[in-house]
C-alpha cells in the first residue's frame, strides 16, 4: 500500500511538470510494475541501488538487523520477508564498488544524457 501511494503522489507531481525522485524499498516486482503502469514510458526510471545483505547489515547504524536476527523484528525484507530482485531496471546503482558521489553523478549522467534535464555547459 506504502509503495502504491508514494506512486499515486509522483504521478501527481510529474502531472504538474516536476521531476520525482523517491526513495523505498520495493520488493515485489508486482508492486514496482504497477508503480511503472501508472506512468507514460518516458516517464518512470526504475533504479535498483544495488547492496549485498551483508553489506546492509554492515552499514545497519540503528541495529535494526541484528534484532531480525535475534527473532524480535518479523518479516523482514531479504532475511524473513522475499525480496524480487529487479530484474530490468534502467539504471543499476553498485553501492559496493562506488561511493555516494559517483552514484549520484551517475544517475545525473543517465537524466542527461536522456534529455530529462539540460546538459552542463563546460567550458
Amino acid at each position: 500500500e506504502n509503495i502504491r501511494r508514494i506512486s499515486e503522489v509522483a504521478k501527481l507531481f510529474t502531472e504538474a511538470g516536476f521531476i520525482i525522485i523517491t526513495s523505498f524499498i520495493s520488493p515485489y516486482k508486482k508492486d514496482r510494475n504497477n508503480a511503472r503502469a501508472l506512468f507514460e514510458k518516458d516517464e518512470f526510471i526504475e533504479i535498483f541501488v544495488k547492496a549485498s545483505l551483508a553489506e546492509c547489515e554492515k552499514r545497519d547504524p540503528k541495529g535494526i538487523y541484528k534484532k531480525v536476527r535475534a527473532g524480535l523484528i518479523k518479516e523482514f525484507t531479504g532475511i524473513s520477508a522475499p525480496y524480487e530482485e529487479p530484474q530490468n531496471p534502467e539504471i543499476i546503482i553498485d553501492t559496493e564498488k562506488e561511493n555516494k558521489e559517483n552514484c549520484a553523478q551517475f544517475i545525473a549522467n543517465y537524466l542527461e544524457e536522456n534529455n530529462y534535464i539540460p546538459k552542463k555547459i563546460t567550458s
